[in-house]
C-alpha cells in the first residue's frame, strides 16, 4: 500500500511563494505518475499538476489556471514530488492534494492513492 505525505501549506502574501512537498512510502506497482490537486471550499477538486515517476517515461502537464506559475519537479533520491507555487494569489487559496495514478492525467477520479492535504492561504 502506499502513502503519501503533503507538507510545507501555510500561508503566504500575495505575490509570495511556497514548496509544497509530497513524501511517498510503502509500496505499490500500478502508479506511474503523482499529480498535484487542490479543492477550495464550495468547489470541485481541480487537477493542477502531474509528473511521470517512472524512469522510462519523462512528462508532465499543467492546467491552465497555474501554467508559467508551478512547477512540478521529483527527487527519486528521497521518494518526494515537489510543487514550487510561485506568484501566489488569493485564487489559489484551497487545500492542496498529492495523488498517483497509473496513468497520466489531471482527472481525480483516475488517481487512487491520497495524501491528507494541506492548506495553503493567500492572503494579505
Amino acid at each position: 500500500q502506499l502513502q503519501l505525505v503533503e507538507s510545507g501549506g501555510g500561508l503566504v502574501h500575495p505575490g509570495g511563494s511556497l514548496r509544497l512537498s509530497c513524501a511517498a512510502s510503502g509500496f505499490a506497482s500500478d502508479y506511474n505518475a503523482i499529480g498535484w490537486f487542490r479543492q477550495a471550499p464550495g468547489k470541485e477538486r481541480e487537477g493542477i499538476a502531474l509528473m511521470t515517476v517512472t524512469a522510462t517515461v519523462h512528462y508532465a502537464n499543467y492546467a491552465d489556471s497555474v501554467k508559467g506559475r508551478f512547477t512540478i519537479s521529483r527527487d527519486n533520491t528521497k521518494n518526494t514530488v515537489y510543487l514550487q507555487m510561485n506568484s501566489l494569489n488569493p485564487e489559489d487559496t484551497a487545500v492542496y492534494y498529492c495523488a498517483a495514478s497509473e496513468g497520466y492525467t489531471l482527472k481525480a477520479s483516475d488517481y487512487v492513492y491520497w495524501g491528507q492535504g494541506t492548506q495553503v492561504t493567500v492572503a494579505s
